[in-house]
């Protein structure tokens, strides 16, 4: 690997970091009850996605589709495999049992992508119109509508958000 493959690889990290991190400030701003702050970290947000984005493709890992779900399904799987099995039992070890709730949601979701994604790749060329609902607490990804109580956190419907 070029050593701007490697800048492009940690710019990349850093920038999608940055995008999460301040849509996190800007809901924290918004509970304090500060919206210009929420607005500005909104903002900043954005732009940190653009700067990804542009990181990511002049890195040529955008490909067809079909390539980027299939890529997509190997990252979840070794997600929900490899990843989070071995950081829920180290916080489980370490008595964390917020980074264990973290950890198990996300790799109970993880699960869910990889089938998703599975599913449109294999009717890629017919797919038919879904909606999607992804819930708030855990991160629970289902298609129509959101089921009476989250499978993975418990959740009522209402916790669900419709991706548009």
């Amino acid at each position: 690997m070029t050593k701007t493959e490697q800048n492009l690889l940690e710019a990349f990290a850093g920038e999608s970091q940055a995008n999460r991190k301040y849509l996190a400030f800007a809901k924290q701003a918004e509970k304090e009850g500060y919206p210009q702050a929420a607005k500005l970290f909104r903002a900043a947000a954005e732009a940190e996605t653009v700067h990804a984005l542009a990181h990511l493709v002049a890195l040529g890992y955008v490909k067809s589709t079909a390539e980027n779900l299939r890529e997509a399904i190997s990252g979840e799987t070794h997600e929900f495999r490899n990843m989070y099995p071995a950081m829920i039992e180290a916080a489980k070890a370490e008595k964390n049992k917020a980074a264990q709730r973290s950890f198990s949601y996300a790799n109970e979701v993880e699960k869910v992508h990889a089938s998703l994604y599975q599913k449109v790749l294999d009717n890629l060329e017919a797919l038919e119109d879904a909606d999607y609902y992804v819930c708030s607490v855990c991160g629970y990804t289902c298609e129509e509508k959101p089921p009476d109580r989250c499978p993975v956190c418990g959740s009522g419907s209402k916790a669900f958000l419709k991706v548009d």
